[in-house]
Protein backbone atom coordinates (compact mmCIF):
# COMPACT_ATOMS: atom_id res chain seq x y z
CA UNK A 1 0.00 0.00 0.00
CA UNK A 2 1.32 3.22 -1.11
CA UNK A 3 1.61 6.47 1.19
CA UNK A 4 0.25 10.00 1.18
CA UNK A 5 2.11 12.53 1.96
CA UNK A 6 1.32 16.33 2.30
CA UNK A 7 5.02 17.64 1.75
CA UNK A 8 4.39 21.28 1.64
CA UNK A 9 6.46 24.82 2.32
CA UNK A 10 4.31 26.28 5.37
CA UNK A 11 4.80 29.85 6.95
CA UNK A 12 5.44 29.97 11.03
CA UNK A 13 1.65 30.88 11.45
CA UNK A 14 0.27 28.25 9.31
CA UNK A 15 -0.01 29.74 5.41
CA UNK A 16 0.61 27.62 2.26
CA UNK A 17 0.77 30.74 0.35
CA UNK A 18 -0.45 34.42 0.56
CA UNK A 19 -3.81 35.58 0.18
CA UNK A 20 -3.17 36.19 -3.39
CA UNK A 21 -1.19 32.71 -4.07
CA UNK A 22 2.36 34.54 -3.31
CA UNK A 23 4.73 32.28 -1.71
CA UNK A 24 7.71 34.79 -2.56
CA UNK A 25 8.19 34.99 1.16
CA UNK A 26 9.70 31.27 1.70
CA UNK A 27 13.60 30.89 2.18
CA UNK A 28 14.40 29.58 -1.42
CA UNK A 29 18.22 29.76 -0.30
CA UNK A 30 20.33 28.55 2.85
CA UNK A 31 21.74 25.03 4.68
CA UNK A 32 17.78 23.95 4.61
CA UNK A 33 17.57 23.38 0.97
CA UNK A 34 20.48 20.69 0.18
CA UNK A 35 19.83 18.80 3.32
CA UNK A 36 15.59 18.56 2.27
CA UNK A 37 16.46 17.98 -1.40
CA UNK A 38 18.39 14.76 -0.54
CA UNK A 39 15.70 13.41 1.30
CA UNK A 40 12.82 14.57 -0.80
CA UNK A 41 14.24 14.16 -4.47
CA UNK A 42 12.38 15.01 -7.13
CA UNK A 43 9.69 17.74 -5.65
CA UNK A 44 10.74 20.69 -7.67
CA UNK A 45 9.86 20.98 -11.22
CA UNK A 46 11.70 19.28 -13.66
CA UNK A 47 13.19 22.58 -15.82
CA UNK A 48 13.89 24.41 -12.14
CA UNK A 49 15.78 21.02 -10.91
CA UNK A 50 17.78 20.81 -14.25
CA UNK A 51 18.49 24.56 -14.13
CA UNK A 52 20.13 24.13 -10.68
CA UNK A 53 22.02 20.73 -11.50
CA UNK A 54 19.43 18.79 -9.45
CA UNK A 55 18.89 14.77 -10.01
CA UNK A 56 15.10 14.33 -9.91
CA UNK A 57 15.25 10.67 -9.85
CA UNK A 58 16.06 8.31 -7.23
CA UNK A 59 13.13 10.51 -4.68
CA UNK A 60 10.58 9.47 -2.47
CA UNK A 61 7.52 9.61 -4.95
CA UNK A 62 6.52 8.85 -8.65
CA UNK A 63 2.69 10.90 -8.86
CA UNK A 64 1.88 14.09 -7.77
CA UNK A 65 -1.38 15.64 -6.51
CA UNK A 66 -2.43 19.35 -6.75
CA UNK A 67 -5.28 21.47 -6.53
CA UNK A 68 -5.48 23.82 -9.44
CA UNK A 69 -4.81 27.16 -7.91
CA UNK A 70 -1.74 25.25 -7.14
CA UNK A 71 -0.77 23.79 -10.46
CA UNK A 72 -2.05 27.69 -12.00
CA UNK A 73 1.00 29.05 -10.25
CA UNK A 74 3.31 27.89 -13.17
CA UNK A 75 1.06 28.97 -16.02
CA UNK A 76 1.58 29.32 -18.87
CA UNK A 77 5.47 29.13 -18.29
CA UNK A 78 5.38 24.89 -16.96
CA UNK A 79 1.90 23.77 -18.36
CA UNK A 80 3.45 20.23 -17.71
CA UNK A 81 5.58 20.99 -14.17
CA UNK A 82 6.85 18.34 -13.02
CA UNK A 83 7.51 15.84 -16.14
CA UNK A 84 9.39 13.01 -14.00
CA UNK A 85 6.38 12.35 -11.91
CA UNK A 86 2.75 11.23 -12.59
CA UNK A 87 0.52 14.73 -12.30
CA UNK A 88 -2.73 14.43 -11.19
CA UNK A 89 -4.26 18.40 -10.91
CA UNK A 90 -8.11 18.20 -9.52
CA UNK A 91 -10.45 20.99 -11.03
CA UNK A 92 -14.35 21.25 -11.86
CA UNK A 93 -13.85 24.33 -13.74
CA UNK A 94 -10.52 24.23 -16.02
CA UNK A 95 -9.49 22.09 -18.62
CA UNK A 96 -5.59 20.88 -19.25
CA UNK A 97 -3.67 23.94 -21.05
CA UNK A 98 -1.61 23.55 -24.20
CA UNK A 99 1.44 21.74 -23.64
CA UNK A 100 0.12 19.68 -20.53
CA UNK A 101 0.76 16.54 -22.14
CA UNK A 102 1.71 14.82 -18.74
CA UNK A 103 -0.75 16.36 -16.66
CA UNK A 104 -4.04 14.17 -15.59
CA UNK A 105 -6.75 17.11 -14.92
CA UNK A 106 -10.11 15.66 -13.28
CA UNK A 107 -13.08 16.15 -11.43
CA UNK A 108 -13.34 13.14 -10.02
CA UNK A 109 -13.86 12.73 -6.26
CA UNK A 110 -9.89 13.20 -4.38
CA UNK A 111 -10.80 10.51 -1.84
CA UNK A 112 -11.75 8.06 -4.05
CA UNK A 113 -8.79 9.09 -6.79
CA UNK A 114 -6.04 8.40 -3.87
CA UNK A 115 -8.09 5.39 -2.34
CA UNK A 116 -7.22 4.24 -5.79
CA UNK A 117 -3.72 5.23 -6.10
CA UNK A 118 -2.98 3.39 -3.05
CA UNK A 119 -3.76 -0.04 -4.23
CA UNK A 120 -2.15 0.39 -7.11
CA UNK A 121 2.03 -0.54 -7.18
CA UNK A 122 4.84 1.91 -6.95
CA UNK A 123 6.56 4.80 -4.67
CA UNK A 124 4.50 7.70 -2.53
CA UNK A 125 1.74 10.03 -3.49
CA UNK A 126 2.84 13.38 -2.98
CA UNK A 127 0.26 16.18 -2.34
CA UNK A 128 1.80 19.09 -3.46
CA UNK A 129 -1.02 21.78 -2.41
CA UNK A 130 -2.87 23.11 -2.19
CA UNK A 131 -4.74 23.76 0.84
CA UNK A 132 -8.71 23.04 0.22
CA UNK A 133 -7.59 19.64 -1.44
CA UNK A 134 -5.69 18.98 1.79
CA UNK A 135 -8.81 19.61 3.54
CA UNK A 136 -10.62 17.46 1.58
CA UNK A 137 -8.03 14.51 1.86
CA UNK A 138 -6.49 15.34 5.64
CA UNK A 139 -8.42 11.69 6.44
CA UNK A 140 -6.15 10.26 3.80
CA UNK A 141 -3.03 11.63 4.55
CA UNK A 142 -0.56 9.16 6.03
CA UNK A 143 2.59 11.57 6.62
CA UNK A 144 2.87 15.08 6.77
CA UNK A 145 5.81 16.59 6.23
CA UNK A 146 6.15 20.55 6.66
CA UNK A 147 9.13 23.18 5.60
CA UNK A 148 7.89 25.57 8.26
CA UNK A 149 9.99 28.82 7.29
CA UNK A 150 10.67 31.37 10.15
CA UNK A 151 7.98 34.00 8.59
CA UNK A 152 4.65 34.85 9.72
CA UNK A 153 2.39 35.62 6.89
CA UNK A 154 -0.65 36.59 8.76
CA UNK A 155 -3.39 35.86 5.88
CA UNK A 156 -3.62 33.37 3.14
CA UNK A 157 -4.09 30.09 2.28
CA UNK A 158 -3.90 27.86 5.37
CA UNK A 159 -2.44 24.90 5.53
CA UNK A 160 -5.49 22.67 5.70
CA UNK A 161 -7.83 25.34 4.17
CA UNK A 162 -10.91 25.43 5.62
CA UNK A 163 -12.04 22.17 7.59
CA UNK A 164 -14.37 21.28 10.26
CA UNK A 165 -13.35 20.59 14.21
CA UNK A 166 -12.28 17.25 14.10
CA UNK A 167 -8.57 16.77 16.18
CA UNK A 168 -6.60 14.15 14.41
CA UNK A 169 -3.47 12.63 16.29
CA UNK A 170 0.05 12.70 14.34
CA UNK A 171 3.17 10.56 15.78
CA UNK A 172 6.27 12.51 15.36
CA UNK A 173 8.86 11.33 12.93
CA UNK A 174 11.61 13.25 12.98
CA UNK A 175 12.20 17.18 13.28
CA UNK A 176 15.57 18.85 11.96
CA UNK A 177 16.01 22.90 12.53
CA UNK A 178 18.51 24.08 10.21
CA UNK A 179 21.00 27.31 10.68
CA UNK A 180 18.67 29.26 7.94
CA UNK A 181 15.67 29.00 10.25
CA UNK A 182 13.65 26.55 8.40
CA UNK A 183 12.39 23.52 10.53
CA UNK A 184 11.72 19.86 8.76
CA UNK A 185 8.59 18.83 10.86
CA UNK A 186 7.49 15.19 9.87
CA UNK A 187 4.70 13.01 11.46
CA UNK A 188 3.03 10.17 10.62
CA UNK A 189 -0.62 9.35 11.39
CA UNK A 190 -1.47 8.25 14.62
Amino acid sequence: MRDLTYYVAVSADGFIAGPSGEFDAFLFEGDHMAGIWEKYRGTAPTDLAAAAGLAVDGGPFDTVLMGWNTYAVGLPAQPDPYRHLRQIVFSREHEAPDGAAGVELTDRDPVEVVRELKAEDGAGIWLCGGGALAAVLADEIDRLVLKINPVLFGDGVRLFGDRPYRPAALRPVAVTPFESGVVLAEYARG
